[in-house]
Order: C-alpha cells, then structure tokens, then sequence
C-alpha cells in the first residue's frame, strides 16, 4: 500500500484489509482475511465460525454502525450477513475472517503528538480501554528494552508474567511492538494515527484482530 499516493489522492485513512496488509509487511501476524465477491461465497475456502465485517476507509466504528457480525456459524448464515451488509452499506466491501482463538486483548497504537511528534501507546484493549485507560507511552523509534519497559509500566503487567496460570507470549509481544515502531518511523510522514485493538496475546504468539489507520492531512 502507497501511503504517499493516498495521501494525493485525498484519503483520510485505509481499510481494514489495507492497513493489515501493510501490517504483514512488516512481519505482523494478522486474522486470514478475505475480500470475496458474492459470487465467490459458495466456495470460498475458509473455517467457520467466521467474523463478517464492513471493510471501507470511510467507516471507522463498524461495530457501533452494526457491520460486524460474530460467530457466523456457516455458508448459508455467512452469505445472509455478506448480503446485509452489502444492503447497508452500498459500495463498501465486506471482509471475511476466522474468528481467532481469543488471549489476552491488548491496544498498540501510533499517535502524532503535537509537542514530541510521533508516539507509540500499548495498554489493555478490548471494549473496555477507555475505562482503564492503562497504557504507557515511548517516543518513536524504541527498541527491545524501551518495549519490555513499556509492557512492564502498566499496572496489569502482572497478567504476562504467568498471573493465575495465564500464559502469554510475552518475547512476541515485545517483538510486535518493535515492528510497529519501526513501521512508524519508517512511515512516519504518511501515519497520523494508527490503532490495533484488539490484538489478541497467546501463549505463542501474537495476533492483530481489527485495525485502523488514518493518513496525514
């Protein structure tokens, strides 16, 4: 994905699927996502249950507009959604995706800050972010030691240190993080803002279930 010419083209942000693809060029592990055609449902290879989602650079809360559907369980239920969301969104696209083993939900996400310029944030994600509002802050770019510093600050860092038997790939997490910030400051000119909740944290590994970027004026 060309964020310069994007950005000439007047765009305020990616899609979902363009921004993981960006994502997976820089070796971040992202949901095997697909962006079918109708005539392509009947046979689209793909494990169920899925996600059905609105994919489009001009929506970026899909779930408050209703355009995310969970647990789809099969072809004929995933052809309905696709079709509804299709009815509700006229020139939109649709993206398709295995629902992904759950872990613990975490937020990265990559700022302009007005003072400093560009920042990197990793907190506690899912729905409940704001209310938390657990999360610390680097300058970009960071290596290895700033990122485990940066998981250590927060007050649930307990939970990748094994609290009550969980099990969480901390080495990865620490990794993605790395990746993201060097994505930013390669990128930095292009990214206004980028937020990655959730990213699901496993026992071996890491995964970026919904994203969104939005481009420099």
């Amino acid at each position: 994905m060309d964020l310069g010419s994007a950005r000439e083209q007047g765009r305020r942000g990616l899609s979902e699927s363009e921004v993981k693809g960006l994502l997976r060029n820089y070796g971040v592990k992202t949901t095997d996502f697909r962006i079918p055609t109708r005539e392509e449902l009947e046979s689209l290879d793909i494990q169920f249950p899925v996600v059905v989602k609105v994919c489009s650079p001009d929506i970026l809360h899909k779930t408050e507009l209703g355009g995310v559907f969970l647990n789809v369980k099969n072809r004929t239920e995933m052809i309905e959604k696709f079709d509804l969301i299709k009815s509700k969104f006229p020139g939109a696209s649709v993206l398709i995706e295995p629902m992904e083993k759950p872990g613990i939900e975490v937020i990265l996400g990559l700022f302009k800050d007005p003072n400093f310029g560009l920042s990197i944030m990793f907190g506690m994600g899912g729905v409940l972010t704001e209310l938390y509002r657990d999360v610390s802050f680097r300058l970009v770019p960071i290596g290895d030691l700033d990122a485990d510093e940066m998981v250590s600050e927060i007050k649930a860092e307990k939970v990748f240190r094994g609290f009550r038997g969980m099990r969480t790939d901390r080495e990865a997490l620490i990794n993605l993080l790395v990746k993201i910030s060097s994505m930013g400051d390669e990128l930095r000119e292009h990214i206004n803002q980028l937020d990655l909740n959730p990213v699901f944290v496993r026992e071996t590994d890491c995964v970026v279930v919904d994203a969104k970027l939005m481009l420099e004026p």
